[in-house]
């Protein structure tokens, strides 16, 4: 009678296990459809958690869930922020610009409600020996405030360098906030930024993942790229902090990347979106009165910021390379380190290229993620069908983030052209509406054709079988790589 009920015990208690967990799963399913997603993805992930539940289950608490409608900052603290540092705007039909450019600027400013400057000077990099020198020779010089925000805050020899720098104007009496991302920064000791703080610089993590919200913040990363010197000078683009993008993923081989440092009013756009992201990590709302030095060239570089998140009703950045793209006339020029497209903006490309608009892209032939590139050569074999143009790099690592579109359009920034950075990152890019602009990027792009590859069709079908199964195989994965 003892084994009996004990054998009934057991039983009852795996039935209220197996009830516990189908609950869980329905439930996930449940949210799944109910947040009406792209038919696609939600379809993916029933069809997991039904025949992998627990792996599914796993996976979906990690990589699945939504965060549209977190608010990292009140709408009362926002408007005070925009009143504060968007006080002027410009009349677009003051401006000679195209109308695809105003199109784009109108939906830029419905997105995210950043205006358009036409006040501004830029300086583009297009490595990190440059930017660099030119970044330690602005924070030396600050007389006011830092504000610095990277996903990757390297403890190296540039690291501890631009922390010494750091330190040095936080004990002048230099106001310096920083705000590095957790995850980006998982690899560098705490004591690297405990330092920091001791020295009086407030140092903060974007999303610090501990245990218990191991899975609540693993998967939103603030991949931003943004600095802000006493409100005058910004830099923005794709660069971090680490040694390898001045010296080089190895030996003999570049780090090819863009940064562009900028001043006149886009510096206000910088400063709002950096004060978002501050206010989110120390609840302390930066209200700073300066007003940005009103330099400009005689071409007015017209500047509009450019920001996106896991939070955002709608993933602004890919409406914006949607628009830009559909409207192209003549040329689109593309470098990314991923090339991982959302369904839509790959019709935008291969529509097109198919339309006889010249669309070219450049990836990395040796990348810095096997699965990224992989995945990232899933796509090749249509988009040469379609007649575009690809080229692989060869002379190091192609990190740029750079769209260039017909004469007069040009976006650089922290954006990847790939789901990740268009739904689960924090992402920031400049959108600048300037042909002189536009012509040198264009020239480094043709610049950059000479140190790679371009592939062809034919030889493209003749690469391995294995290859070719691997790409597929890993392109399932492309919604949360």
């Amino acid at each position: 009678m003892d084994v009996f009920n004990n054998i009934s015990v057991d039983q009852w208690m795996s039935n209220i296990f197996l009830a516990i967990y189908i609950v869980i799963i329905v439930s996930c399913i449940y949210v799944i459809l109910t947040e009406n997603r792209n038919p696609i993805k939600s379809l993916a992930w029933v069809t997991v958690l039904i025949f992998m539940p627990i792996v599914g289950w796993i996976f979906y608490i990690f990589f699945g869930r939504s965060i549209k409608g977190l608010h990292l900052i009140s709408l009362q603290k926002k408007r005070k922020l925009l009143n504060t540092h968007h006080s002027k705007h410009e009349n677009l039909n003051d401006i000679d610009i195209s109308e695809t450019n105003k199109q784009i600027i109108k939906l830029a400013h419905s997105l995210c409600g950043m205006p358009i400057y036409t006040n501004n000077d830029i300086t583009i990099f297009n490595n990190g020996k440059d930017k660099f020198e030119q970044l330690k020779t602005d924070l030396r010089n600050a007389k006011s405030s830092i504000n610095i925000q990277y996903y990757i805050f390297n403890n190296d020899k540039l690291g501890s360098e631009i922390a010494d720098i750091l330190s040095k104007k936080a004990q002048d009496g230099i106001k310096v906030r920083v705000i590095y991302d957790h995850v980006g920064s998982f690899n560098v000791n705490n004591s690297f930024f405990k330092k920091l703080r001791q020295n009086g610089v407030d140092a903060q993590p974007f999303f610090r993942v501990t245990f218990p919200q191991l899975a609540n913040r693993i998967n939103w990363r603030n991949h931003r790229k943004i600095i802000i010197i006493d409100g005058e000078i910004g830099y923005i683009g794709g660069m971090n902090i680490a040694d390898r993008y001045i010296d080089g993923p190895s030996p003999n081989k570049k780090w090819r990347d863009t940064h562009i440092r900028v001043t006149g009013d886009i510096v206000n756009s910088l400063q709002v979106s950096f004060a978002t992201d501050w206010n989110f990590v120390r609840n302390d709302l930066i209200i700073d009165q300066s007003i940005p030095s009103n330099k400009f060239s005689q071409e007015k570089n017209v500047m509009q910021l450019i920001t996106s998140g896991p939070t955002s009703t709608w993933s602004n950045i890919a409406l914006i390379f949607h628009k830009a793209i559909a409207g192209a006339k003549k040329s689109i020029y593309i470098q990314t380190p991923y090339f991982l497209p959302t369904e839509a903006l790959m019709k935008a490309l291969l529509t097109a290229a198919l339309s006889k608009v010249d669309v070219r892209i450049m990836l990395p032939r040796k990348s810095d993620s096997k699965i990224l590139k992989y995945a990232s050569y899933s796509y090749i074999d249509e988009c040469l069908k379609a007649g575009i143009k690809i080229y692989l790099y060869d002379a190091g690592m192609l990190h740029s983030k750079n769209i260039i579109i017909d004469d007069d359009f040009y976006s650089t920034g922290s954006t990847n052209f790939d789901f990740r950075s268009f739904e689960h990152n924090f992402e920031a890019n400049m959108l600048i509406y300037n042909k002189q602009t536009n012509q040198i990027m264009k020239e480094q792009f043709f610049d950059d054709i000479k140190d790679s590859s371009k592939i062809t069709l034919s030889s493209w079908q003749k690469r391995p079988k294995s290859q070719s199964l691997l790409e597929s195989i890993v392109r399932l994965f492309a919604p949360i790589l």
